[in-house]
């Protein structure tokens, strides 16, 4: 087992300022999402396939620190490719909820959110599995000091002496494949929103369309350029300062962790009215 430590040797002297602000995003992030999911399972009324979505999206955003390099690896990478299938999920609840309306509580079930939630695990799973063992058989230089503020795969991959042509083409394969197939669903999805928006005549049920879809899509555009800009200039992006990467690769996973929440809080009333009475009834007299 390799024993790695990660540290971004940038801009040393900025190091507590830059600290600051990304200290911030990450307990804002642990709080909304924590948050999220403390209301959503203690209301009954939440226990809906909308909300259940919106906790497995808490969930991958919620960041698992371990010991090991390359477990931490597996677990970012993986949190990475279980995040995008829910977004493909929550696009799928947005195309029923809009073009199917009145079978929606038929076809989105709790169970089926389930389901279609550990097939998401699962290809998560076996998709990133084989970066860390991939890695785990490369020889690795003297220095362990990985210039990144964590185990990402080709920051990691980079360190090794030797030939690291099939993680490199393996790690940009299964980011394309994983990334653009979502992206493809998505679309499909859109599209026939689009195609069942265009052909009622209502301004009204155009503007209750657009805000239904308005916090899904806030949210994808937060998450998938940052990843193919992190995942390209790994590969490509030789010209590009690491300092710039590193801090943009951080905000890569700090600030869907942080705005999701948010986003989802402000743009759904029926969340926001729950938010609000359980955090009245914890710092009421006598509350519970």
């Amino acid at each position: 087992m390799l024993s790695l430590h990660c540290s971004p040797p940038f801009l040393d002297s900025a190091h507590i300022w830059i600290s600051v602000p990304f200290t911030m995003f990450y307990i804002i992030g642990l709080l909304g999402n924590f948050t999220l999911l403390f209301v959503v399972s203690k209301e009954q009324t939440l226990h809906k396939p909308m909300y259940l979505l919106l906790c497995l999206l808490a969930v991958t955003e919620i960041e698992i620190t371990v010991g090991g390099c390359l477990t931490q690896m597996f677990f970012l990478h993986a949190g990475t490719a279980m995040h995008s299938a829910v977004l493909v999920i929550m696009a799928f609840d947005r195309y029923v909820a809009i073009c199917n309306p009145l079978r929606y509580t038929t076809i989105l079930t709790n169970a089926r959110i389930a389901k279609l939630g550990l097939v998401g695990l699962i290809r998560a799973v076996l998709c990133i599995l084989p970066l860390p063992l991939l890695l785990s058989r490369q020889p690795f230089c003297a220095k362990h000091i990985i210039p990144h503020a964590y185990c990402d795969h080709m920051a990691v991959a980079k360190m090794s002496c030797g030939d690291i042509t099939v993680n490199r083409m393996y790690g940009l394969v299964i980011a394309f494949v994983v990334n653009g197939s979502d992206l493809t669903l998505i679309a499909l999805s859109y599209s026939l929103i689009i195609r069942a928006v265009l052909r009622i005549s209502s301004k009204k049920a155009h503007k209750k369309a657009l805000n239904t879809c308005t916090a899904h899509i806030c949210v994808m555009l937060m998450s998938y350029p940052s990843f193919f800009f992190s995942t390209l200039t790994h590969r490509f992006g030789q010209g590009i300062a690491p300092d710039i990467h590193i801090i943009l690769a951080n905000l890569y996973f700090l600030l869907p962790t942080m705005f999701n929440p948010i986003i989802y809080g402000v743009k759904n009333k029926e969340l926001r009215e729950k938010v609000g009475k359980c955090t009245s009834r914890m710092y009421s007299p006598g509350g519970h």
